[in-house]
């Protein structure tokens, strides 16, 4: 039956926080890092900017995970503004945003009222943008003689080595993911349907004061497979013994997300099929991870990979990529996909990744998923979740991960 997790003390930390805010040294890292870009790129200011919850910079600079739509406003002067949508929306996010931001309704036009804004602060000039601006407030700032100057890239060069701090939350929804892992240990069994399974994964999240990132799944008959990689999207589909069920799942806390890869069986052993998949995921996970360090290049990680290839299978998506903040660099393919260009971004301590050798048949008909978030290392790599590695095979009489 079902087994209980203790968070770790840590984690049990955070968790029990009301309002968690990272550190004055911490927030001051960020924005001061933001601020040097200033000088860099000869700007007058910097504009942040996310809506429905894309763009992660609104987050990591202010605390507020962005809703609606939500813009920052940055220069050398000090004075921070985040203007929020909805207006409904700004009581909270002055309750979960840094002490000293002045945090406004951004009125009827978010890019008008920031524009109002920078008109306070001196002439039409160079100004920074970060985020996913849509093409018509992009319109409006040249109109106003604003020279846009993008910054993404800078941005993204930041999140990739975490902080201290930012490793602690990320052990935070690493240790929500694995209640999602262990709830679908303990629940998936004959007759449920996908999306009933899903919502088994979210309710140890949300209890916990989490929130789900990602929850794909997708499952299928072992001795008549059709899907290889999880579902963006859940069915109707009603589990059934001698199923496989394929699980990509990463809940958050307050941005900070885990990432866990794992294959379930529904009340019968694996298939020879898919026992032959995994064997050969599990190698090249092992191999991956045995190579992983400060320094690692994305070429010997795609070499690392290569006994899926050298099996005669291939992927349905990347075998290594950056995480936490992002879907970040570097983002290595295994060699089979040529249509996907090498990256040059070393991994480097403090980084972390998702290392997830996800292997398919050549048809396209059958697939497994194993692999985890993790922390790059100066010497080699530390785990952040806890979640039993390899199949977990379920049932009606309960879960035994084997």
């Amino acid at each position: 039956m079902g087994r209980t997790q203790q968070a770790p003390a840590g984690v049990a930390a955070l968790l029990g926080t009301s309002t968690p805010r990272f550190s004055d040294a911490e927030r001051r890292r960020r924005r001061d890092a933001i601020a040097g870009l200033l000088d860099a790129y000869d700007l007058r200011a910097v504009v942040v900017y996310g809506a429905h919850r894309a763009g992660t910079a609104i987050g990591w600079l202010t605390g507020w995970p962005t809703t609606r739509e939500a813009a920052l406003v940055l220069d050398h002067s000090g004075h921070d503004v985040l203007y929020v949508q909805f207006r409904n929306h700004v009581p909270q996010a002055r309750t979960l945003a840094h002490t000293e931001l002045d945090v406004r309704w951004a009125g009827g036009s978010t890019i008008d009222t920031v524009l109002a804004e920078l008109a306070t602060r001196g002439p039409a000039g160079r100004v920074g943008i970060i985020g996913p601006l849509p093409h018509t407030a992009a319109d409006r700032l040249d109109a106003a003689g604003v020279t846009r100057v993008g910054l993404d890239r800078a941005y993204t060069a930041m999140r990739l080595v975490k902080s201290d701090e930012e490793v602690a939350w990320l052990r935070a929804g690493a240790w929500l993911s694995d209640l999602g892992i262990s709830a679908l240990t303990d629940g998936l069994r004959p007759g449920i349907t996908e999306q009933e399974a899903v919502a088994l994964a979210e309710h140890p999240c949300a209890t916990h004061g989490g929130s789900m990132h990602i929850c794909y799944l997708a499952s299928t008959a072992m001795d008549d497979p059709h899907r290889c990689v999880p579902g963006q999207f859940p069915t109707a589909r009603r589990l059934a013994r001698g199923d496989v069920v394929v699980v990509e799942l990463s809940a958050a806390f307050h941005g900070y997300a885990g990432q866990v890869l794992r294959t379930f069986t529904v009340d019968a052993p694996l298939s020879p099929l898919h026992r032959r998949l995994h064997g050969i995921a599990e190698a090249a996970r092992d191999a991956l991870l045995g190579i992983i360090r400060d320094g690692t290049t994305p070429a010997q990680l795609r070499d690392a990979a290569g006994v899926i290839e050298d099996a005669g299978l291939t992927t349905c998506d990347d075998v290594v990529h950056g995480f936490g903040g992002g879907y970040l660099p570097p983002v290595v393919a295994s060699r089979s996909h040529t249509d996907a260009p090498l990256p040059d971004q070393p991994l480097a301590a403090g980084m972390t990744v998702v290392v997830q050798p996800n292997v398919v048949t050549l048809d396209g008909r059958a697939g497994v998923q194993t692999g985890e978030l993790v922390l790059v290392t100066p010497t080699g790599y530390e785990r952040l979740h806890t979640a039993t590695p390899g199949v977990i095979a379920t049932g009606p009489a309960g879960a035994v991960p084997r």
